[in-house]
């Protein structure tokens, strides 16, 4: 058996690869397809989403932390300004990929103690919540101002 040329080309130039592929599956060319490596691209991109929401997240729990807990005015408007980036970038990633919704409440426990180490590491005289002062709620998250002024 023949190897495929795409797989090889996939190695050496991804970007030709990925042309390659498109116009085979718009041929319909099927038999010519470079089938591990495009199933691996396309596993890839859901896992790129979720990469995504948890980075996303532990930054905005984290400074939601910041904002709520730290006495530092002249840092509040930095943050809040964090805070409405990495919301109005979850937003559009749950808009894009809504079944993805569910895999936020699945990582909020882990996003929100690895949002806590940051903030306690960075800020060690600070006394923070051991638990979690925000509801597992993705609207609420996404949404509600948790710091008094």
């Amino acid at each position: 058996m023949a190897e495929n040329p795409e797989v090889k080309l996939y190695d050496l130039d991804f970007a030709q690869w990925v042309a390659a592929t498109v116009a085979h599956l718009k041929a319909r060319e099927f038999d010519r397809l470079d089938l591990p490596n495009l199933i691996e691209e396309i596993d890839s991109l859901g896992n790129r989403d979720k990469r995504e929401l948890q980075s996303r997240l532990q930054v905005l729990l984290s400074h939601l932390l910041k904002r709520g807990y730290i006495s530092s005015p002249n840092d509040f408007r930095g943050w809040e300004l964090t805070i409405r980036e990495q919301r109005r970038e979850l937003q559009l990633l749950l808009e894009q990929s809504p079944s993805i919704k569910s895999y936020f409440l699945e990582i909020f426990t882990k996003s929100w103690q690895d949002a806590w180490e940051e903030v306690s590491s960075d800020y060690p005289g600070v006394e923070l919540p051991l638990i979690c002062p925000f509801p597992l709620d993705t609207d609420a998250i996404l949404s509600h101002r948790f710091w008094a002024n």
